[in-house]
């Protein structure tokens, strides 16, 4: 019997993306897969331009099944491609434009928002990892379309709405050490602006001006000149910072296993793996309520977004007082979610 034959084409393989297509190829052997990346980096040039960066080495054949994510231009790429143009294509979502919060050296630009748009209109199927990664672009198509000054098309929003499907990427969860480590505080996300950095940093400082007995692992990649609040953690904190690094994986679920605290302050989050991985492990997720937070943890694990007091109050009365109970991210894992992953699969 033929394998089916897909290609996955991924534009920005990033540490999420990553983990998504070698899940999917590991677990669907029974797949032939035909696997196009590029690199994580130059994002401006990657989401318009990987047509181009393509355009002499797609594959030969014709596939069953296109399945690619949103940073791909996938409307170019069929235009550009007229064999593929009848090809049913999957378009995943691990994040959206419209929702993606811009930092100040970055140019407001409506370029990306439109590849998305046209790639989802474009697909057969649209895939989210999150209830909220989908309505936000959802409202986000809607916003676009208010400021075209005419001939504005009608119903694109029931268009797209009547295609969306929900599929978090999956993972396995971490065990938890022997030994919890009660005092330790994980930061496990990458220090960029779109993750907030200086509010946990600040936290931390305030935390241990209260007096409050705590330790730290900071494992997020860093840009390549250290930001000064990072500097500024290191010198005040020097004594409590156990690890402070990008670490290795065993490294990684080890500190993991061991933390009992992880705290997001994160200004876009889509799926949250990192806090899904430390709730896995038995470390208790303080995380804003806000993005997609809400669908994952209930209100005790939450506080108000962007509030550094609420912050601190919560870790000090976790530290001092005690931990609530460990969150349930079960939903989320691999054996929970690998059977409609196969229904979507078996449909080539």
């Amino acid at each position: 019997m033929k394998k089916p034959d897909i290609w996955l084409l991924s534009a920005y393989r990033a540490d999420s993306h990553a983990a998504w297509a070698d899940w999917l190829i590991d677990n669907f052997p029974q797949i032939e897969w035909q696997r196009l990346e590029l690199p994580g980096r130059y994002f401006s040039w990657r989401i318009r331009g990987n047509p181009l960066s393509w355009l002499d080495t797609l594959p030969v054949n014709q596939p069953d099944l296109i399945i690619a994510t949103s940073m791909v231009d996938l409307a170019t790429i069929k235009g550009l491609h007229p064999r593929l143009a009848r090809v049913p294509a999957y378009y995943y979502f691990h994040e959206n434009q419209f929702a993606y919060p811009v930092s100040e050296h970055q140019t407001q630009s409506i370029e990306p928002q439109m590849v998305q748009l046209y790639g989802a209109l474009t697909a057969e199927k649209l895939l989210f990892n999150s209830n909220y990664n989908r309505d936000t672009f959802l409202d986000g198509v809607d916003n676009l379309l208010k400021q075209m000054p005419d001939a504005i098309p009608t119903g694109i929003r029931q268009k797209l709405q009547s295609k969306c499907e929900i599929y978090p990427v999956p993972f396995e969860p971490i065990a938890p050490a022997s030994e919890k480590d009660n005092k330790l505080i994980i930061w496990n996300h990458r220090w960029e602006y779109d993750k907030a950095p200086e509010i946990f940093a600040n936290a931390m400082l305030e935390l241990a001006e209260r007096g409050v007995d705590f330790k730290l692992a900071l494992l997020g990649a860093r840009p390549s000149q250290t930001p000064d609040m990072l500097t500024l953690l290191r010198k005040k904190l020097k004594d409590r910072i156990i690890a402070d690094d990008k670490v290795d994986i065993d490294t990684y679920r080890h500190l993991l296993g061991k933390a009992s605290i992880a705290v997001s302050t994160s200004l876009h989050e889509f799926q949250g793996l990192s806090i899904l991985e430390a709730a896995s492990s038995g470390a208790i997720p303080l995380v804003p309520d806000a993005l997609c937070y809400p669908e994952q943890y209930t209100e005790q694990y939450r506080y108000p977004a962007g509030d550094q007091t609420a912050l601190v109050d919560r870790l000090a009365q976790w530290l001092c007082k005690g931990l609530p109970p460990v969150a349930d991210v079960s939903p989320w894992y691999t054996s929970n979610l690998l059977s409609n992953w196969k229904a979507l699969l078996n449909q080539t």
